[in-house]
């Protein structure tokens, strides 16, 4: 995957989070995709919230992002506020697991699970 491919599509996703991701996919022992969101809430007015979805739950009002095979799902809604996301994953012992790198963010909690814009 070029750099070029990855940055026309609307959630980016690093080589270590689709590695991480395929993993858990895996693991479900299922053809799952990846819906990736946001909800009000959290320290700094709204959470990411994240997780696997059956391919039959898309639907027409949905954005998808195809990465090799692996599929990004993402309403619209969220997608204003997510546009441009980088997803990335580190496996470091402390400050690891999926980490959020939002342009659309002013302001992120110290863990980086919640942004306000």
């Amino acid at each position: 995957m070029t750099q070029a491919q990855v940055s026309q599509r609307g959630i980016q996703l690093s080589e270590a989070a689709l590695r991480q991701v395929k993993r858990l996919q895996d693991s479900q022992g299922a053809d799952l995709c990846l819906r990736v969101g946001v909800r009000q809430g959290g320290c700094s007015g709204m959470s990411y919230m994240m997780d696997f979805e059956d391919a039959s739950k898309i639907t027409p009002q949905d954005e998808m992002f195809d990465y090799d095979g692996f599929k990004i799902v993402c309403d619209r809604k969220s997608l204003l506020y997510l546009y441009g996301l980088m997803l990335d994953y580190s496996d470091a012992m402390i400050g690891g697991g999926f980490q959020f790198t939002n342009p659309n963010a002013n302001q992120t909690c110290g863990c980086g699970k919640s942004f306000g814009v």
